[in-house]
């Protein structure tokens, strides 16, 4: 099946950098028109910007150029990367190398939490800054509230491939939670995409 024009258009602009309409008229035997109906779509979808250079002469000149939303459409392979080196960790630093490697990750993300949480004083208010960040993390998190406890609902896993080959991830973000809600409330994870449930959940229940 042969590419649509605007798929086209997308693949000169990922080799070639930013180009004018014109260029890519003559590239693709179309009117200048024409382009500029294609490029105005793929700019109303949030994947082409606009630049207007000036020109030695006469009116600046409009370039196009691919925005950071354009990504997911060409292949991205980070998840077996992402596999190939936790392996590679484990074969040259053995179990005990890559449990180090987890833990400084998650030294880390506790000393930014805290941050994040510093201030908030109640579950709820510590949930909603919890979620936040998550969210913000790729983890499109959400916060509800039930009888006795509270909720964190993570509809998202951005570290999915990760967790598959080495379960101490989530491990670890477990007792991350466990740990920024200590004295406070029991966190259990009641639901794990991991397992094959449609989200992470985890339940909070005040002490």
């Amino acid at each position: 099946m042969s590419k649509k024009t605007s798929e086209k258009i997308v693949d000169y602009l990922k080799i070639n950098g930013p180009t004018t309409a014109k260029v890519l008229a003559q590239c693709f035997s179309l009117t200048t028109m024409g382009v500029r109906q294609h490029l105005q779509a793929l700019e109303d979808d949030g994947l082409l910007s606009v630049e207007d250079r000036k020109a030695s002469r006469g009116r600046p000149t409009r370039y196009w150029a691919l925005t950071e939303k354009s990504h997911p459409l060409f292949p991205d392979r980070h998840d077996e990367l992402t596999s190939q080196l936790i392996e590679s960790v484990r074969v040259v630093f053995g179990d005990g190398g890559l449990d180090k490697l987890i833990s400084h990750r998650e030294a880390a993300s506790q000393q930014l939490y805290h941050q994040a949480l510093d201030g908030h004083e109640t579950i709820r208010d510590k949930l909603d800054a919890l979620a936040q960040l998550r969210t913000q993390e790729g983890y499109l998190a959400t916060v509800e509230i039930d009888e006795n406890s509270f909720w964190l609902l993570e509809n998202h896993c951005p570290i999915c491939a990760a967790a598959t080959v080495c379960a101490g991830f989530c491990r670890s973000e477990l007792q991350l939670f466990q740990h920024l809600f200590k004295g406070m409330a029991v966190v259990s994870r009641e639901e794990h995409i991991i397992e094959g449930a449609r989200r992470c959940a985890y339940k909070v229940v005040p002490c």
